[in-house]
């Protein structure tokens, strides 16, 4: 798991139970018919404002995000760097039989090595990004609106609650509970939203925009080897996306190629 994801939710929910129980009875938070409410009520919002397919790809994108790490930058740059200098020496042909596990880098070697034009590869490459752009950001908007909907029937829950407390007006001491569970399901709602979907939505924007950056990367790498740049000149180029302090020197065997 991502470690700050991991130290987020670990001191998130620890520093909530830690008030719960510090402040009464843990027992006096949990209630069934809330939790049916909330969350049954935002799955099927859910449902309603987007396809079932796109619903079980968020929760899958949601559980690969928290569970592995993106390629650093660096690293990507280093491999642009190796592609180039392999096109130099072997020719561009030689770039179809490298073994690449990215789909991405492995088009782009493939459109290089069969001799395709620039603007054929930009434009090429350029909708690969835009598409990922796109199926990413209704990930994020599942979680988005899952933030949304989720403190939204915690107050219908909560007028739920008030509605079968003001019915039992004439017995004085059922009104302290009833108030209790009737406020229970606000607090479902807003733990949801804030400690859950609009975390996992933040956290699957950052991890785009990281993905992009090193998918421009690639991009930019292969209109360098197609214009036969030299390493030094592809280093300085792609280097230019990470800030200075992160930028990682080039390799002085790199160099000697």
């Amino acid at each position: 798991m991502d470690p700050g994801s991991f130290v987020g939710i670990i001191s998130g929910m620890s520093l909530i139970v830690a008030a719960i129980f510090l402040g009464g009875d843990i027992h006096n938070f949990i209630n069934i018919p809330g939790v049916m409410i909330v969350f049954g009520g935002t799955i099927a919002a859910t449902l309603l404002t987007f396809q079932l397919a796109d619903v079980i790809s968020a929760f899958k994108a949601a559980g690969i995000v928290f569970s592995h790490r993106i390629e650093d930058a660096n690293d990507m740059i280093e491999t642009m760097l190796e592609i180039s200098v392999i096109s130099r020496k072997q020719g561009i042909v030689a770039l179809s039989k490298l073994e690449i596990d990215s789909a991405f880098l492995k088009k782009a070697c493939n459109l290089i090595a069969d001799g395709s034009k620039e603007n054929m590869i930009r434009d090429t490459l350029m909708i690969e990004i835009e598409s990922m752009k796109q199926r990413h950001y209704i990930i994020q908007d599942v979680f988005r609106k899952m933030a949304l909907y989720a403190p939204a029937f915690g107050m219908m829950g909560t007028l739920i609650g008030l509605i079968q407390m003001l019915s039992k007006l004439n017995d004085p001491e059922s009104v302290g509970p009833s108030m209790a569970v009737a406020l229970i399901t606000t607090f479902y709602g807003t733990i949801l939203a804030n400690m859950i979907f609009s975390p996992i939505a933040g956290k699957l924007k950052a991890r785009t925009l990281t993905e992009v950056i090193n998918l421009e990367i690639i991009f930019e790498g292969a209109i360098s080897i197609l214009e036969n740049n030299n390493p030094m000149l592809v280093y300085e180029k792609l280097s230019s996306y990470i800030p200075n302090k992160l930028r990682r020197p080039m390799q002085n065997k790199m160099l000697n190629r």
